[in-house]
């Protein structure tokens, strides 16, 4: 499944400044709210998605 970088985007804006939630924090969250570990693996799972799409 391909994230959703709007929802991803949106969320973590909501989580940071209606929240209080620092931008990391904000980040982690919204990535878990897509079925990722954290902001990390999320971008991960982009990047390399965006860069390999086209190998197959």
């Amino acid at each position: 499944m391909i994230p959703d970088i709007d929802a991803f985007e949106e969320r973590a804006a909501i989580l940071e400044y209606d929240c209080g939630y620092s931008r990391k924090q904000a980040e982690d969250k919204a990535a878990q709210s897509q079925g990722y570990q954290n902001a990390e693996q999320y971008w991960e799972w982009l990047a390399d998605y965006v860069l390999n799409r086209n190998s197959t």
